[in-house]
This record gives C-alpha cells, structure tokens and sequence, in this order.
C-alpha cells in the first residue's frame, strides 16, 4: 500500500474521531447541558466537590476544552472561587484521561450497536432523546475510528520512513514532546492525540519511554486551546486557562527527565503492552492532581499578580448597535447578549446577597447597590432601543421576541429591586445587630436562597434556547418554591409556638426573607411563560371552575 494512501487512512481516521467527540460534545450539551452547568457551578463548595465535577463533565462533554471555558466563565461571575476553579481542571484532566482509557478498552464491537440506537433516538420528539442519540452517534464513531486507526496503522510496522523519524524522535525527546503537543494543539483535543499514540503503539514502532513523552506533550497541547480561547476574556477567565496551562507544563517539566524510570516502571507492573499510552495518560494526570492539589490557592494567587485585574469597564450596554436595527433578526439576537448580561449581573446580585446571610459582609452587600445600577441602566437601554426597532416595522415573530426580550429584561429589573431595597437591608439589619436565625431556620432559608440561583440560571438558559421541556420544569419548580416556602413558614411559627427565643428575635426577618425570594422566582419565571403559552399549556386564572 503506498505511503499516500496510508497516511490518507490515518488522516481519515483522525478526523472520524474528532467527528464524533463533537458529536458526543452536542448531544451531551443538547440533553444534560443545563444540569450540568448547574452541577459544575454548584457543585465546587469543597475541593473533593470540585474535583469530581470536573472529572464527571469532562467525561460527559468528551473535551476538557469545553469544562475550562465554562469553568472559566463561572469564575467571571464569581459562582466559583479561583482556587476551587484550578481543582476543577485538575479533575478535568482525570476525567479525559479515564474517557481516553475506556474508549481503548476495546469495545469496537459496539460501535454499530451504539450508532442504531443513537439514529433510533433521534427521531424522537423529545430535544433530550435526540441529544442522547446524538451523543451516541458520536461514540459509535469514536469507536469505529478506532478500528480503522488500527487498520491505518498496519502498514507503518514496515515502514522504513517511519522507523526513521521514529529513531529521530527516540533520540530527541524535546522534539517529540513539541511534535505531540502540536497534534494534540492542531486537534484541539488531547485525547485524539493520545489515540493516536494508542494506535501507533500497537503497531509496535514505539518504545515506551518514547510513550510516555507523546504522551506528556499531548497533555502539553490539550491545554493550549482554551488559553487562546480566552485571550479576548477578562482576567478572570485567564487565570484560570493560563493556570491550567502552566500547571500541566510545570508537570511535563518535572517528568520528562523521568521518562526512563517510568518506562522500566510500566514494564514492570501487569500492563497490557497495546495499552500502555492510555495507563500513562492516566497515571500522569493522577501523579499531577496529587501534586498540584494543595498548591491550588498558590496557583490562583500567582496568576492574579501575573495577570492584572481589568480597567473599571464602562457601565453602558455592549451590544447595542444603532446600524444593527436596519436587519431586525441581528438586533435582535444583540438584544438577547445584552439582557443575558444584565442577568448574569443580577445572578452576582443574589450571590453577594446570600454570601452575606450566610456570612455577615458589608462590603458585599454594598456592592448590590452599585451592580443595581447596572442593571437599571442596562434595561432602560435595552427598552429604547428595542422600541426604535419597533419603528421600523416588524412581523409577528419579530414582534414577539421583542417583548419577550422587553418582558425578560423588566422582571429581572424588578429581582435587582427586590433585592437591593428588600433583601439587603434585611441581611444588614440580621449582621448588624447580631441576629441568630435557629440553626432550623437558617438552613431552610439557605437553601430557598441556593434554589432560586440554580433557577435563574435556568431561567437564562431558557431565555436563549427556549427549550420546553425546561420551560416546563421551571414552572414545577415556581410551584416548589411555593411550597417549600409555605412549609419554611410553618415550621418557623411551629418553633414561635415552642418558645424558641432564637425564633422570636429573628420572626419578622424569617418570613420577609421568605417573602421576598417567593417574589423573586416569581419574575425569574417569566422567560418560561411565552413558551407554555404557545403550547396552550397556561390557563388565564388558578380559579377552579364552578362546575
């Protein structure tokens, strides 16, 4: 078989795979993606926590690309600490490491098996079985492209070329740490690079020292893409990347020297030899969590002085553009940027809000003032300029978004309200006069407060995607917080009744905070409204009829 033809194969084969990481990715993201940024930036209280977050996406979403980006992007809107952030990408790097280890496992056999059920659910009617289906579309494929790796790779073990550059790259092991960490870079995924190695492996042209630096420099590269995704990002979100970056070649750095230590080491243990890049793969990422684990906060202090915090941006919108209202779909979709903006400021406003029942923080309760400014400026820009787009004559689905997108930035607006002429001077009152809510109490309004951020955070997500089976879990969820609510009250009089002194002090305050978060979920539903409304799911009035 001519060299070109081989390396067409391999070529093909490389391409299959990242084919389907991406479908993995989509359908992943289409089925589970709201649970699982909800579970990533709520689930990063300890380090273990966090850990397995980013271990369990990683492994869901097939790229530790995507878990950076959206790890970083939390860090932005301060929903994540930098130290908790670095111990999510820590468990990210596991979690590709143990996906590459399971797609070698040698099940190509199911790749039909999983490619039929996929196109089975995809002509489901429900956006989450279409997502699963998706997802195993993309894993029939990886497995597939395995299998014809193998078949592409035939060939090489008699290849006097490749026995040639592999000798080069034996005798050069820097080289061979850049050359894997460009495959990796150029595929945007370490993951198809170290399948790759797999597959040369088990032709049997590589030695295993050789192994384990491809596989240092695949790990080297997988960390590339989001540090150049996130350039144009705040410095929050570059901290985080560039952290992850320097963290992974600080290990490359320590092990390389050890290469040979650790080839002697994986020969000896019971090893299966085709194996060996993904047991490395995994083992480097392991040694690395180990390591880098404790110095995470040192990690985070010394990207923030390498990284110097941004100018005090300006406070106007971003994405309102005057020339944009001759083409209404692109003002529109400007529109949607600029209030999704104003609700992740209100998402730091319920943020700083509870840190502050929780743990008594003037200065942050000081900043809700300033971010409700913000806020009411920013819908006030968005209102005028969605009404001069009125002007210039829309149609009726035009015209829907526009109030839509008007009735989203409203709500959110009154939530700021609420929370700045409400629920702040209510925690200042509880810190600044010692109040002790029950230790009954203080968990039941604490986890109102938890509740109501996962639901903004849903409520954004249905703002964009008008998915409506979340449309409809929000309105289940609108009635839960009733309920929880109602029973929070109860039990509160219920201690009244017994005599708890530390109940009594903190009455008054007790049902107002109740009161007032009922209030905000209330407006945090209204993205789901329209889209029950077009179903006819809504009724008018919660009367039940005289008959």
């Amino acid at each position: 078989m001519s060299s070109t033809v081989v390396m067409i194969n391999l070529l093909g084969a490389v391409a299959l795979l990242l084919f389907g990481l991406a479908q993995v990715k989509d359908g992943v993201s289409q089925a589970f993606g709201a649970k699982l940024k909800i579970g990533l930036a709520t689930g990063t209280s300890s380090g273990p926590r966090s850990f397995f977050s980013g271990l369990i996406a990683t492994i869901a979403l097939q790229s530790s690309t995507a878990t950076a980006l959206m790890t970083a992007s939390f860090v932005e809107r301060e929903l994540i600490k930098p130290r908790m952030a670095q111990i999510v990408l820590l468990g990210a790097n596991v979690g590709t490491a143990i996906t590459a280890w399971i797609v070698a496992a040698g099940l190509e056999w199911l790749s039909p098996l999983a490619v039929l059920v996929g196109v089975i659910l995809l002509r489901d009617s429900s956006s989450a079985r279409q997502g699963g289906g998706k997802a195993l579309v993309g894993i029939g494929l990886m497995l597939l492209s395995l299998h014809l790796l193998s078949a592409a790779t035939e060939p090489m073990r008699s290849s006097p070329a490749l026995m040639a550059f592999v000798a080069l790259l034996d005798n050069a092991w820097p080289v061979a740490l850049i050359f894997s960490a460009m495959i990796a870079f150029v595929s945007s995924s370490s993951l198809a690079a170290v399948v790759l190695i797999l597959s040369l492996a088990s032709a049997g042209v590589l030695s295993t020292g050789l192994i384990i630096v491809l596989v240092l420099g695949a790990n080297l590269g997988g960390a590339v893409p989001p540090v150049l995704a996130s350039l144009s990002g705040p410095a929050s979100v570059r901290r985080v990347t560039l952290g992850n970056l320097i963290v992974r070649g600080a290990g490359c750095v320590l092990v390389l020297p050890l290469a040979d230590y650790g080839a002697e080491l994986l020969t000896i243990l019971p090893l299966t030899p085709t194996k060996l890049p993904v047991d490395a793969h995994l083992a480097f990422n392991v040694f690395l969590a180990a390591l880098a684990w404790p110095f995470s906060r040192a990690v985070s202090g010394i990207m923030k002085s390498l990284i110097a915090d941004d100018e005090a941006a300006e406070f106007g919108p971003k994405y309102l553009d005057e020339q944009e209202l001759s083409t209404p779909v692109v003002a529109l979709a400007s529109a949607t940027r600029e209030v999704l903006g104003i609700g992740d400021l209100v998402e730091r406003m319920l943020v700083r809000t509870a840190d502050s029942f929780d743990r008594y923080n003037p200065s942050r309760l000081q900043e809700v003032s300033l971010l409700e400014g913000r806020v009411d400026l920013l819908q006030q820009e968005v209102k005028l300029y969605l009404s001069k787009l009125g002007r210039t004559g829309l149609n009726i689905e035009d015209s829907g978004r526009s109030a839509a997108i008007i009735d989203y930035a409203i709500n959110l607006e009154h939530i700021g309200d609420i929370l700045e002429k409400s629920l702040v001077p209510e925690i200042a009152k509880k810190g600044t006069q010692g109040l002790q809510f029950s230790e009954e109490g203080h968990a039941e309004v604490k986890t109102l407060f938890e509740l109501t951020q996962e639901n903004i955070r849903i409520a954004q997500t249905i703002f964009v995607t008008r998915d409506f089976n979340l449309a409809r879990r929000m309105m289940e969820l609108k009635v839960e917080v009733r309920k929880m609510e109602k029973q929070s009250a109860a039990k509160h009089l219920a201690r009244l009744r017994d005599g708890r002194a530390d109940s009594m002090r903190t009455s008054s305050l007790h049902l107002d905070i109740l009161r007032d978060l009922k209030r905000i979920n209330a407006h945090i539903v209204a993205p789901a409204h329209p889209i029950l409304d077009e179903s006819g799911l809504l009724i008018e009035s919660r009367l039940r009829s005289a008959s």
